[in-house]
Order: structure tokens, then C-alpha cells, then sequence
């Protein structure tokens, strides 16, 4: 890709990028929320095309207009937000838009839907990549998903496989397992392009790395000789500090007490199972476990989005179980949900409009019903600098058009802005680059030293063990374990996450 641009009302989303990928390397494009990684690489699979600058494959200059023409070159991709149809079976999902390949009376295209099931079953355990191609892509997990979308890289024997930040949505098991996928697509000969902001990763399979720093590259490093702080500080443009540093905590008194809670799924099952435990000011207590074992519902019951509850939940000593969520928020709940997009935001509002969500209906948003444009324009503006919200026109910005991770900012600075006493995370830097991750682990140890309690979330087991002071684990919808975090080891706290207690606890 030589010397490419991109722009988009109010933003240079690529500024004069080169670079040049090799045949059978895995290549990492890492760079903040909003660098221009997704966008560069979108150009590469025909969903835009270049207002400057050329992209030659295998040698030969090519005009990319579509993802169907980059399937003719042989370049797939596996997008951030999976493309897949949740009604159809995993076959149909893989074949969806190939023209049939087979002819019936000897000139009719049809598509043989057995063949190609046999075929993606043999695709699936030659890569290590077990999936059952009959089943319905609505009723199989996010990791089984992913699977798919490579599944239909590879049966349009794509040799150039886009993964736009592919862990984003991954437990740590599901992540360790899918990096051993790309190691075996490289083996096989295949050029693997890895869209991510996950230093881990990166030094983990990449070959090399280009680093992009708001739309402009900053450099191109050879991984294995490249410290994970210096290309941590190469992305966020300034120095980063890769560990958190906190003082000891000094709780006070509780502010939430959640007693005997029981919450029940659509099916009247219980999915989180008689919990019990505290949360006091001036504390981060974290919930960990792996994905999928009550810890989302255990959340979204507190902030009254599951009202199927047996129980008690105390907000400072008074019971808030039968409260609507606008009640909650007024007692002090704040709330940063696990999906952003489906509970966070209301996608097509302006970012001014997303940051007064949860106080447009009084002083100084609003005065006798009648909304105050200028305040709430000035409180955007003050939000967005004291943040750092990029986006392209202020608050004016409709918040579909920013990226996740600016997203996340907006949500994290109104829900801190309603300055409540119990701060909700629930996975707080999911997709987040680690500039940002820095930033939101401050403002949490801000908000727990005025004296806030905090309710951390997290599949991210580092995250929990640098930020929390007390741990509390969760599985099977069970409290395993509640103890000061600096008692417990990674190894421990994993282990309860697994449902396995030492012997004195069984």
C-alpha cells in the first residue's frame, strides 16, 4: 500500500500511509481507538477506496471496489462486528453469495448444500477449527462465531486473512486458543494481517508491526527485538505507564449490600444463585470469573435491567429492589453497561445529546420541559476536553460514526459526571487501546479516593488483580470466594474461576 489517504467529514482518517506486507508473515497494525487501523485495512478488502495512493498485490497495481473483488485477489477478513446471518446454519452462513459452483442436468447452477457441509467439516478439523456446520449461527457462543467467519475465508481460499481486533469479544482461553489458530494459518503459508491495540498479542505471534498514531504511520518494528513499552509509548504518542499505581485503600462504611440475590433467566432459570456481599465507599470490589457464569446479570439486576430477582439489594441502607432504573440513578447508581452500543447509547443521537442522557430533565439541561441547547452544548464541550472524546464534529458528532473506543469515553464520562456513590464497571476497557485502558484505571482509583465504591466487572484477570482491593469470584452463578486482593494470586483467583476450591473449603 503505497502512500494512501483517506478522509471523512472533519477527519484524516489515513494520512500518507505505506507499508509493505510479505508472503507467509504475520503483520500487526496496532494504534489507538481511531488511529485509521480498521479504515486502512477496509481499503484493502474493497469496503472503501483511497482518495490518494496505490495498493499493489502480489506486484501488480490493483483498483479494489469491492469485497467481492478482494475475494477474486484472494484477501479475506474477519470484521470487528461479525457479518454473519443468526438464522441461517453455519453452512448456508459460508456460502451466502458464492454462486453455485454445481449443475444440475448439466447446465443449471445449484448449490449442493451437502457438499459443502462435508467440505467446511473437512476445512474445520484440518485447522483446528471444530464447528458443526449444521447448527444455527443464532444459538452457537461468540468464539464458535468467529470460527465461521474464518471458516468462510478459508473456504474462498482467501491467502491474505484480515483479523480486525479479533480477542475483543474472547475470553483468555477463547484468546490463547485463537492464536494458535493464526500460528497455523501461518504454517499453512498463509499471510495474516492482525488489526489490534493488544501488546500481548502482538509480541506473542507478530512477525512485525506497523504503528499508526492518528492516521499518520509512526514506524514499523520488528516485534522480537521491540520492548512492549516502546511501542506503547510509539502508539499513544507520549509515555505510558504500563502498571497502576495505587495507594492502599481505606473503605468505609457500606453502600451496597446485596443479600440472598437470586436472578432467573427468561427460562425461570436461576443464573445467579443465592449471592451475597458488600461494597463500601472508598473500594473497588471486583467480580471475577469467566464469561457466561451470572457476573453480566448479577450487574444489570443491581441497575434494575432484570427486575426477576428474589432477594435484597441495599443502596446505603435502603432497599432498591422494587425501583425502576431512573429511580436507582437518582438514589446514586452509575452504570457502564457490558454492551455499549444496545444499553449505552442511543446510536443515531449526537454525542451532546448521549451525555445528558441520564439528566436532560433538570437544571441547567432543561427549564420548565423546554431543553437549553446552549448548556447542553456547553457541557459537551467540557466533557469531551476533560475526556479526550475524539470525534470529527464535537458534540454535534452522531455517536454511530465514532469509534468503540471514543464510545466507551462518552458513556464513562457521564455516567462519573452524575458524581453517584456506587460506580457499576461492567468490563470497562473491552476494545480499548492502552492509552485509553490507562486513563479509565486512573479515573476508577480517582472515584474510589473521594470515597465512591466502585463495582468492577471484568473478564480481564490482569485488570482485576491491578485494580481491585477486594476480589469476589464468581461460577455457576455461585460467590466461590470473597477475599482482600492482596491475598490472593493470579493462579488462586483462576482456579476459583474454574469452580475448584482448595481443601479446607470443599
Amino acid at each position: 500500500m503505497k502512500h494512501i489517504s483517506k478522509r471523512f467529514p472533519g477527519i484524516l482518517a489515513n494520512n500518507d500511509v505505506t507499508i509493505q506486507i510479505k508472503k507467509g508473515e504475520i503483520f500487526a497494525i496496532l494504534g489507538e481507538n481511531g488511529a485509521g487501523k480498521s479504515t486502512l485495512m477496509s481499503m484493502l478488502f474493497g469496503m472503501y477506496e483511497p482518495d490518494e495512493g496505490e495498493i499493489f498485490i502480489r506486484g501488480k497495481k490493483e483498483k479494489i471496489t469491492s469485497p467481492a473483488y478482494a475475494g477474486k485477489l484472494n484477501i479475506g477478513m474477519v470484521h470487528q462486528h461479525f457479518k454473519l446471518v443468526s438464522d441461517y446454519t453455519i453452512t448456508e452462513n459460508i456460502i451466502l453469495g458464492l454462486a453455485g459452483q454445481e449443475k444440475k442436468w448439466g447446465f443449471l447452477p445449484y448449490v449442493d448444500l451437502r457438499r459443502a457441509s462435508k467440505k467446511i467439516a473437512e476445512l474445520s478439523h484440518n485447522y483446528g477449527l471444530e464447528v458443526n456446520p449444521d447448527d444455527i449461527v443464532g444459538q452457537i457462543g461468540v468464539s464458535v462465531q468467529q470460527r465461521v467467519e474464518i471458516l468462510k475465508m478459508l473456504y474462498r481460499e482467501a491467502e491474505i486473512l484480515i483479523f480486525d481486533e479479533p480477542t475483543a469479544v474472547l475470553t483468555p482461553q477463547e484468546i490463547s486458543f485463537l492464536l494458535q489458530i493464526i500460528r497455523k494459518l501461518r504454517a499453512a503459508g498463509k499471510t495474516i494481517i492482525l488489526i489490534t491495540h493488544k501488546l500481548a498479542e502482538i509480541k506473542e505471534v507478530a512477525d512485525r508491526c506497523a504503528i499508526l498514531n492518528r492516521g499518520r504511520l509512526v514506524d514499523v518494528l520488528d516485534v522480537a527485538s521491540t520492548s512492549m513499552q516502546k511501542m506503547a509509548n510509539l502508539m499513544v504518542g507520549r509515555e505510558v505507564s504500563l502498571t497502576l499505581q495505587k495507594k492502599p485503600a481505606e473503605p468505609g462504611k457500606n453502600i451496597l449490600q446485596v443479600e440472598n440475590l437470586i436472578v432467573y433467566n427468561q427460562h425461570k432459570f436461576p443464573v445467579v444463585n443465592n449471592v451475597s456481599f458488600a461494597v463500601r465507599a472508598g473500594e473497588i470490589f471486583a467480580i471475577a470469573g469467566v464469561a457466561g457464569n451470572g457476573q453480566v446479570e448479577l450487574a444489570d439486576a443491581i441497575a434494575g435491567l432484570r427486575t426477576n430477582i428474589t432477594g435484597n439489594i441495599y443502596l446505603n441502607g435502603k432497599n432498591i429492589k422494587n425501583l425502576n432504573i431512573r429511580q436507582r440513578t437518582a438514589q446514586g447508581i452509575s452504570f457502564i453497561p457490558e454492551d455499549r452500543q444496545k444499553y449505552g447509547l442511543v446510536m443515531d443521537f449526537t454525542l451532546a445529546q448521549n451525555l445528558i442522557l441520564k439528566s436532560y430533565y433538570h437544571l441547567p439541561f432543561a427549564r420548565h420541559g423546554v431543553l437549553q441547547t446552549a448548556a447542553i452544548k456547553e457541557y459537551s464541550r467540557k466533557l469531551i476536553a476533560e475526556y479526550d472524546i475524539r470525534s470529527s464534529e464535537g458534540g454535534a458528532t452522531v455517536v454511530r460514526q465514532m469509534s468503540g473506543g471514543n464510545q466507551q469515553k462518552a458513556i464513562i464520562a457521564r455516567e462519573t459526571e452524575l458524581h453517584s456513590e456506587l460506580l457499576i464497571f461492567v468490563q470497562p476497557t473491552r476494545g480499548l487501546d492502552i492509552g485509553a485502558i490507562e486513563n479509565i484505571h486512573k479515573q476508577m482509583l480517582q472515584e474510589r479516593d473521594k470515597g465512591k465504591a466502585i463495582l468492577l466487572i471484568s473478564l480481564e484477570l490482569d485488570e482485576i488483580m491491578s485494580c481491585a482491593d477486594t476480589i469476589g469470584v464468581i461460577y455457576n452463578g455461585q460467590m466461590q470466594k470473597i477475599a482482600a486482593a492482596n491475598t490472593m494470586t493470579t493462579a488462586e483467583v483462576g482456579r476459583y474461576m474454574m469452580g475448584v476450591k482448595s481443601d479446607d473449603e470443599q
